[in-house]
């Protein structure tokens, strides 16, 4: 690869410590060895024993190792692929599972669907038509019997499997969170506003009018909030960083009875994202309440903390510095390819910009515990990652693969199908007895950027012969999908859907190919397709790297977006003859194997590492002054142009 390719989807190099060589994760340094200083006179303090060391003999530190890792392993999903998805009419932004079993995924357009967990699957229940205007918070009561959605139209809904309750606020909500203890009769809903630090808690089930109002704790806009059942306190973060601890009742101040509570927060890491200029995107409790996880922007880091002392206990680095340095080192968990990395890079960099509503699409992003507490799941670059939080490894790393930058994240791992307590000796043991006492269905459910499905690990891959059928359509395809469709038919006696050769007409002069329709059919149809519905007219070329391409095909243009004329990826098409051996080859760009859509690139020299890894389906003929002249404008930080480079339309011949 040349040095600007190179330079364009990796950065930066550095050291690694003994930890991550061995498949672990780094917390903000290498531990420290403390140092004995030397005296430099023994004749105070006689004959000393001669220490280990001197005889050869070192003391090995013994790894942590977590009791019964493989059982609580055995009950989180594994497949490296999701199992299937299911679709909303506009792309997701929260999925939620339930104490009760219920799946309950809203999107941007205010709509809600609630689905039941089944032995195998989940199950359609009903949909609503929420809001008017985007969900931008939700909550879950402690014992699954009540969700609450709240949203930019100043709305509160309650539901429990129908709705039961709707709530004219007066102001725009900011976020909610059900703060009542589990089998409490007045369930309350406690909503923070936009504007301001004020949090006013509402009965449910009752009217508009707020029981409680507290104005004392925060001075910034309230976005995050989560309930801890076992203490009856909530934790609440701000925008301004601040984080603070309350229990639900007048005084609204931190709980005095309970043993083991810090006193100071000048004791606690509470003030750990007011020092890093961060604030934190989820705030989520373990099961027992002992700790709570966060992921924090824009520094990326996933923090631990302890719930009674405040005190960071682990802390992760996700930062994009530090995955392109480990990409460049290779001590990554997972190698990507170079140019899939740098797609991947662009796109994480795009979540941090506002988009058309103001919202920074990757304060999605949340990071989850497994029923044991000892594990936390998160999204990343590099998939969804599992992580030991007592061993401090990766033991997991699932949809690597797949084409889609996973966000927000819910898990189910089942409840035993027959009655009876099993403790943690007999689920560990061999009892052939026990085996079947409990039957399981651990999934993974989660929503992807810009993506109108959520998806499902579970613990088995898709077949090969039914990759294609995973995603389920239930709903019916957009207008705007319907007539790509129309236009991409060809009916009998029609044009044939291959061609020879075609014109790719930029505001920049002509480009014309020759087609390789015999090598590579399904490509060169998919190109021929789009070329005649008119799919390209309007595409920049939203990627031009001098020395290696030029890429286009993304009616979103910014790298993200595209599909195929059959509304799916589909498979590459290798042949020996077609190599990226010279300049002013045509190919088709993907998200890794067998992920083809609408973009293509064109290289402006020999890229030899593309080879098998994506498909050639043309070669510039004519218009190559074009092509240099697109590789040499201006470009900023992400490889865009500054100033738009359009296709005007494509002709086929």
């Amino acid at each position: 690869m040349s040095d600007s390719a190179q330079d364009a989807s990796v950065l930066g190099k550095r050291e690694r410590v003994e930890e991550e060589q061995n498949g672990t994760l780094a917390e903000d340094g290498p531990f420290q060895v403390a140092a004995v200083e030397e005296d430099e006179s023994d004749d105070d303090v006689g004959p000393m024993p001669m220490p280990a060391s001197a005889n050869g003999i070192t003391t090995k530190k013994k790894r942590k190792v977590l009791p019964h890792e493989k059982l609580y392993l055995d009950h989180l999903p594994n497949a490296d692929q999701y199992y299937k998805s299911f679709m909303h009419r506009d792309a997701l932004n929260f999925c939620v599972m339930t104490k009760t079993d219920f799946l309950v995924t809203t999107s941007v357009d205010g709509h809600l669907k609630l689905w039941k967990k089944q032995d195998a699957g989940i199950e359609f229940v009903k949909h609503f038509r929420a809001h008017a205007s985007s969900v931008v918070g939700v909550s879950a009561s402690a014992d699954g019997q009540l969700f609450a959605s709240i949203s930019d139209d100043g709305s509160a809904k309650v539901f429990d499997v129908t709705m039961i309750n709707m709530l004219k606020l007066g102001f725009t909500p900011h976020a909610c969170c059900w703060v009542h203890r589990r089998g409490q009769a007045q369930g309350l809903l406690a909503i923070s506003e936009q504007s301001t630090g004020v949090i006013r808690i509402y009965d449910g089930r009752g009217d508009d009018k707020p029981l409680f109002v507290v104005d004392k704790l925060h001075r910034s806009p309230v976005h995050l909030m989560a309930y801890s059942d076992r203490y009856d306190t909530v934790i609440s973060a701000d925008e301004n960083g601040f984080v603070e601890f309350w229990r639900p009742t007048e005084p609204f101040e931190l709980p005095k009875n309970v043993p083991g509570m810090w006193s100071y927060k000048s004791a606690t890491d509470l003030y750990e994202f007011k020092k890093a200029k961060s604030i934190p995107t989820c705030i989520t409790l373990s099961p027992d309440s002992t700790s709570f996880v966060t992921f924090s922007l824009p520094d990326r880091q996933i923090r631990i903390f302890s719930f009674l002392s405040g005190k960071l206990t682990r802390k992760y680095d996700e930062s994009l510095t530090a995955i392109q340095e480990m990409q460049q080192a290779g001590t990554a968990v997972y190698k990507v390819d170079d140019m899939e990395f740098g797609r991947r890079l662009a796109v994480e960099r795009e979540l941090e910009i506002p988009g058309p509503d103001g919202r920074i699409p990757a304060m999605w992003s949340n990071a989850i515990w497994d029923e044991s507490g000892a594990f936390v799941l998160y999204p990343t670059l590099l998939g969804i990652k599992v992580v030991n939080t007592v061993t401090n490894r990766v033991v997991r790393l699932m949809g690597k693969d797949e084409a889609v930058r996973w966000m927000n994240l819910t898990v189910y791992q089942g409840a035993p199908a027959k009655k009876g307590l099993t403790t943690l000796a007999m689920a560990a043991s061999a009892n052939p007895i026990l085996l079947n006492k409990a039957s399981r269905d651990p999934t993974l459910f989660c929503t992807g950027y810009k993506r109108q499905r959520f998806y499902l690990f579970t613990r088995s891959e898709p077949e090969d012969s039914k990759l294609n059928d995973r995603d389920v359509f239930n709903e019916k395809p957009t207008r705007e999908e319907q007539s790509i469709a129309t236009a991409t038919m060809v009916g009998k006696g029609g044009p044939s859907p291959l061609a020879n050769s075609a014109a790719i007409h930029t505001s920049m002069g002509d480009i014309h190919l020759r087609l390789f329709s015999k090598e590579a059919p399904r490509t060169v149809e998919n190109f021929v397709g789009h070329a005649r519905s008119g799919y390209f007219e309007g595409v920049i070329f939203h990627r031009v790297i001098p020395k290696f391409m030029i890429q286009t095909g993304d009616p979103l243009g910014d790298g993200t977006g595209g599909t195929s004329i059959w509304g799916r990826e589909f498979e590459d098409e290798f042949s020996d003859d077609l190599r990226h051996d010279r300049p002013y080859t045509v190919s088709m760009a993907n998200a890794g194997p067998n992920t083809n859509g609408s973009q293509f690139f064109i290289t402006t020299t020999a890229t030899p590492w593309l080879d098998k890894k994506h498909t050639v389906f043309g070669r510039v003929v004519g218009g190559l002054e074009v092509v240099h002249a697109i590789e040499n404008v201006k470009t900023n930080k992400m490889d865009k142009p500054f100033e738009d480079i359009k296709i005007i339309n494509v002709d086929v011949d």
